[in-house]
């Protein structure tokens, strides 16, 4: 089944020219009588963005011309009129040399002609099949819906169903007799996999159309076809496939991402643009336990020397992010800590031994932090506590101590383990070159919560207190069934 999808999207603007190695001379020229002045900028898609490949001045004829010694990679291309309120969408296949011209007398968008592109004749000869048979799709469904009987239910679902077989032929047909035309790559780029079983009837059933959407999700995209990233088609499906298709186990993830990256290593393009959103993608990811898909990539691909095309400042970014996070990835042991309690005395947080230990990251002046920890007493007090769980809190600020007291004071929280790190512990650490307390649990606000087990690995991270106690509950009934 394919999607029909319009082409013509308003979208915002990212300056960034894009370096070809071949020069090859390209000329668009524009001619659009309703313009006597002003700027129009020759863009193209590429991910969420238009980007701008070049920019014109239009003459008082309405004529302008864009122009460069370096080639125009195919894609999905727009001229954005003076005023950037209209834009045109338009293909660029191998053409060198092309015409766009605008009818005055008639509708922006209906009166535009393109020339000296067979990629856009065929474009053309696909939307007028389009407009032909779309408004009988709609009548058909709308008589559908407003069916009395079955009979015309029946009716109108068949006549529905050879109208759109009819389109899908069209194109099947399109990109049979034309397979390396851009326009087909489109065409298969929308098209979404066949499905399994149409009315799932058991959990298997619908197991086994999971099982095979997910199999044959890429099947009409190459990876090794650098004009997919330039149209504003593969982005969505990328984030569909990542964010709703596979599952957000971070090994699951890992899996994907590589097989996806290996089979786009013979196209640049392509390589540098999966390897791009990615990295940005889980940055900050949306999963607990998916800080292992980020620090993945910087081990095998930027930490490698890969991503050359990222700036220096970039590259910084990525790395120190990574080195926070590699310390304090789910199922790792956590770090060690040996700080100084109110009355002076060293401790350990190995020395602490618990089923379940909670450590909190805090500051007495963060007004967050002041609402929390009562909180996170309460359901000390409640439950956890009875259920085997000891409360580990490091202050943030060595400065407050005394603010520090008097709140652990005040809201009775003398039970807990209360530690800070002193001024020569810190030096300490720095000149034997390990780790900060920071860096190793990622401290870059407050409060800031972690979940040990029994043996000190971290079992959650950053939740609300409501999700650790799920999580804590989730894991006691595992140990009573084991």
């Amino acid at each position: 089944m394919y999607m029909v999808k319009k082409l013509f999207l308003g979208v915002g603007f990212v300056l960034g020219g894009f370096a070809i190695a071949n020069a090859q001379k390209y000329s668009v020229a524009l001619s659009a009588p309703q313009y006597d002045t002003g700027v129009a900028y020759l863009t193209y898609y590429y991910g969420s963005n238009m980007n701008i490949q070049d920019s014109a001045v239009i003459n008082e004829r309405g004529m302008a011309e864009f122009q460069s010694d370096k080639d125009l990679p195919p894609g999905v291309y727009s001229i954005v009129f003076p005023g950037k309120r209209f834009y045109y969408d338009f293909l660029v296949g191998s053409e060198k040399h092309i015409t766009i011209s605008v009818d005055d007398t008639l509708n922006l968008f209906q009166g535009t002609k393109v020339e000296g592109s067979k990629e856009n004749e065929l474009f053309e000869k696909y939307q007028k099949f389009i407009a032909e048979k779309a408004p009988m799709l709609q009548q058909e469904r709308e008589a559908f819906k407003k069916s009395a009987t079955k009979d015309d239910s029946t009716f109108h679902e068949r006549n529905y169903k050879l109208l759109n077989a009819e389109l899908n032929q069209f194109r099947d047909s399109l990109v049979r007799e034309f397979p390396d035309a851009m326009v087909s790559a489109l065409l298969k780029a929308m098209k979404e996999p066949d499905v399994l079983s149409p009315t799932p009837q058991t959990k298997e059933d619908t197991i086994a159309n999971y099982q095979y959407y997910k199999k044959h999700y890429w099947d009409n995209i190459t990876f090794r076809d650098d004009r997919i990233i330039r149209t504003p088609f593969f982005l969505p499906k990328l984030e569909r496939y990542f964010r709703d298709v596979i599952s957000p186990d971070a090994d699951s993830v890992i899996r994907e991402a590589d097989y996806l990256l290996l089979l786009s290593r013979t196209s640049p393009g392509m390589y540098k643009f999966l390897l791009n959103w990615l990295t940005d993608e889980y940055y900050q990811p949306k999963y607990m336990g998916q800080d292992k898909v980020f620090v993945h990539f910087f081990e095998k691909y930027h930490s490698k020397g890969i991503s050359s095309w990222l700036s220096e400042k970039q590259l910084k970014s990525i790395s120190d992010r990574a080195y926070m996070l590699m310390g304090n990835l789910i199922g790792a042991p956590a770090g060690q800590m040996v700080m100084t309690d109110r009355n002076g005395k060293r401790v350990s947080l190995y020395d602490v031994k618990a089923k379940f230990t909670v450590i909190c990251f805090w500051d007495p002046n963060c007004g967050h932090c002041q609402k929390e920890l009562p909180r996170i007493d309460s359901f000390y007090r409640a439950k956890w506590k009875a259920e085997g769980v000891k409360i580990f809190t490091v202050l943030t600020d060595n400065v407050a101590i005394e603010k520090w007291k008097k709140f652990i004071d005040d809201h009775n929280l003398g039970d807990w383990t209360n530690v800070y790190e002193t001024r020569e512990q810190s030096k300490a650490i720095e000149g034997a070159g390990k780790p900060s307390y920071r860096q190793l649990y990622n401290v870059y606000e407050t409060p800031t919560v972690y979940l040990l087990d029994n043996e000190k690995r971290i079992i959650a991270k950053k939740l609300t207190l409501e999700q650790f106690d799920e999580v804590i509950n989730s894991k006691l009934k595992n140990t009573v069934k084991q």
